[in-house]
């Protein structure tokens, strides 16, 4: 389709499905006609996230009918991790993982955020999610700033990698939906660079996904890693804006990259 201002040059991004430069969208409940209106955008979504535990409170046909809109418009549909942990928590994941697939969601989220899984635990559920072929992402870090805290650097890698030793397609680095004062964001949602560059080194850029859901987060990682970094937690409003920034259409972007 052609673009609007089409003589004005921009810089090239690898075209859907991509594996690099992903931008994880966050449904927290979009009614139809939003998703559909959505849709205009589709070529720079690459995932979304029915957020948290929105699906529960939604008319299972409701939701079918927008994962389907999702779905046919190239997107990856996830659940959200607090989903996934309820139902670890109250033992029903089988349950969960089936009626998932019967749905219809593509990328299936796990998590320990708000809960404790084991390794055997985690290890058993994304082999059965990959076993009903499911892209799997893992997310590590704690919703609540007290114990996100306590986590250590090596702990955050080592379980990084043997999600990925497990075939974990992306780690997903915990931010919530605010972005302030969880994993690499200080109570002000400004960037710990040395956290950041730590878990890029022990992790890989390639295989992380990092939530950031505030412009100046959004620009950190764009200036420092490239147009194709993996950002997550994206506000829906906020679509084209980061689009533009990873570009270099917008002004704190613009001849920088």
């Amino acid at each position: 389709m052609k673009k609007a201002f089409d003589f004005l040059d921009i810089i090239d991004r690898v075209e859907k499905p991509r594996n690099k430069g992903i931008t994880m969208v966050l449904d927290k409940g979009m009614g139809f006609n939003a998703a559909k209106d959505l849709m205009e955008y589709a070529d720079y979504i690459d995932i979304i996230k029915l957020g948290w535990g929105t699906p529960r409170f939604c008319s299972e046909e409701k939701i079918k009918e927008r994962i389907k809109l999702y779905t046919k418009n190239g997107i990856l549909v996830s659940n959200g991790g607090t989903l996934f942990e309820i139902a670890h928590s109250l033992n029903k994941f089988d349950q969960f993982l089936n009626y998932a697939k019967k749905i219809g969601l593509t990328l299936l989220e796990i998590s320990s955020g708000i809960t404790e899984i084991s390794k055997e635990d985690k290890e058993k559920y994304i082999k059965k999610a990959k076993e009903l072929e499911f892209n799997v992402f893992a997310e590590i870090g704690k919703k609540d700033p007290k114990k996100d805290i306590k986590l250590t650097m090596k702990q955050r890698i080592d379980e990084a990698k043997m999600d990925i030793e497990l075939g974990v397609s992306k780690i997903i680095i915990e931010a919530r939906e605010g972005g302030k004062g969880i994993g690499v964001f200080d109570q002000n949602g400004n960037i710990k660079e040395d956290m950041v560059k730590n878990l890029v080194t022990g992790i890989g850029l390639e295989n992380i996904l990092f939530e950031a859901p505030l412009k100046n987060q959004q620009v950190y990682f764009i200036l420092n890693f490239g147009p194709d970094v993996n950002l997550g937690n994206i506000r829906s409003d906020d679509i084209l804006g980061l689009e533009t920034l990873r570009r270099g259409f917008r002004g704190d972007t613009f001849g920088r990259l």
